[in-house]
């Protein structure tokens, strides 16, 4: 913001702190207002831009007054630095793989970019660790910007209009900030809210919630599958992924070609390659940027195998159904962690996708007591409670044997214990690199 010239107040509803504990977090030259307890209604008035903690909620009185003054909407409304009109933007919504198929189209456009001039810059921005207002500035009428929408930026995305718009799926996840599901499902399906026939919505047609919105989604939409031939649409048939139009059917990749694994994976290649189609990038320079990727850090990222035992980390992994493709793309006996912050989810589901694979399972965090009672309840009792990740990977290392995984796929997001997922999978490598010092 200093670009900017902005005035910075952090605010928190907790009237009990102390005002000068806060600014010694804040580090030396800050220079930041501080408000506690109740916000005085003139200073909402004069707010630009109001980003949220990840534990807050429209529902809290102060947090619907400054509902259309989001990070999200900021950036875009910022219309001397950026234009929605003419900017190619094309935004995913998950909550699975969406950092995945988000790199991929990043890299998928930026092949196009090289192969044919078409862009003068793509920025990959948003939930996949660069935010959208830091590259906002830079961004031209003839950018390309792909960008990973988090449900909570979507609450306040007004007037948002992509051309091509991506939703790959709908399954529990932040309820402890939409309370219900219903609500959830609203708020991720805001992404095509604006769209029109002239632009297009991706959806995975597997999904039945998505299959009911696309009858009123005012997008034209384009299903993915990799269960089945589609009449139109792009899908998965005999090892390959095909893509079918009015006219004509394409190969997009055979997946032997492939470096991502996984029925999960074809997903994200699928989605990716029917955005970037319907943005106008041509079949071969897609082919080519898709088979030259790599998976990204923290989503099952193989870290190192120490004495017979492989380490991977899935710190990405941040709610059940996540995490559920975590496990099943171990293929071999499995020493799981989990556990975190408590967004209410239910983990059933997860502990019964163990499929006799998982050894022990031991946890961390909030959830661990929660899971380790749902554990049981299911059936599996090899449980162990630990005070952190440290002690986690320590007790899998003594535990694990000759031809085991340790895999870090938390099922719970990171807050309380590390500011992300991306300083939770930094630091579970940073410690399997010790165990092989120690060795």
């Amino acid at each position: 913001m200093e670009a900017l010239e902005a005035r910075v107040v952090l605010y928190d509803g907790n009237e009990k702190l102390q005002e000068e504990q806060i600014r010694k977090q804040l580090g030396t030259g800050s220079v930041c207002s501080i408000v506690l307890g109740e916000l005085p209604k003139e200073l909402i008035s004069t707010l630009d831009l109001v980003v949220m903690s990840p534990g807050g909620t429209f529902g809290h009185p102060c947090c619907r007054a400054v509902k259309d003054r989001g990070e999200f909407p900021f950036g875009a409304r910022w219309n001397w630095h950026i234009r929605w009109e003419q900017e190619r933007c094309l935004p995913l919504q998950g909550p699975m793989e969406k950092t995945t198929t988000t790199a991929l189209l990043g890299e998928i456009m930026k092949a196009d970019r090289a192969a044919r001039n078409t862009y003068d810059e793509v920025y990959v921005v948003g939930n996949i660790g660069n935010a959208y207002t830091k590259e906002a500035l830079s961004m031209k009428d003839t950018s390309c910007t792909v960008a990973e929408i988090s449900s909570f930026q979507l609450e306040t995305a007004d007037t948002f209009r992509p051309d091509v718009s991506g939703i790959l799926n709908i399954t529990e996840d932040h309820l402890n900030r939409h309370h219900t599901m219903e609500e959830y499902i609203r708020v991720k399906e805001l992404i095509a809210a604006n769209q029109t026939k002239e632009d297009y919505c991706i959806l995975n047609y597997e999904d039945p919630v998505l299959r009911e919105f696309a009858a009123g989604c005012g997008a034209t939409v384009v299903f993915f599958s990799s269960v089945q031939r589609l009449e139109q649409g792009i899908f998965l048939e005999d090892g390959k992924i095909l893509l079918r139009t009015k006219d004509q059917e394409l190969e997009i990749v055979d997946t032997k070609d492939l470096k991502l694994l996984g029925q999960h994976n074809y997903e994200n290649v699928m989605a990716a390659s029917a955005m970037a189609y319907y943005a106008g990038v041509p079949v071969e320079i897609i082919r080519r940027a898709v088979t030259e990727f790599k998976a990204v850090a923290h989503r099952i990222e193989f870290v190192d195998e120490i004495q017979g035992v492989a380490y991977y980390n899935d710190s990405k992994g941040t709610n059940p159904d996540a995490a559920i493709k975590g496990i099943q793309a171990m293929n071999r006996p499995t020493l799981l962690i989990g556990g975190g912050y408590d967004k209410e989810s239910s983990y059933e589901e997860w502990i019964e996708a163990f499929d006799g694979k998982v050894k022990y399972l031991v946890l961390i965090g909030q959830t661990r007591e929660k899971i380790q009672e749902t554990a049981h309840a299911c059936g599996f009792m090899n449980t162990i409670l630990a005070d952190n990740l440290e002690e986690a990977v320590n007790i899998c290392a003594q535990k694990a044997q000759k031809g085991d995984a340790v895999l870090l796929s938390p099922a719970c997001a990171s807050w309380g214990q590390f500011d992300n997922y991306e300083q939770r999978g930094d630091k579970f490598k940073e410690y399997v690199g010790r165990l092989k010092a120690y060795k």
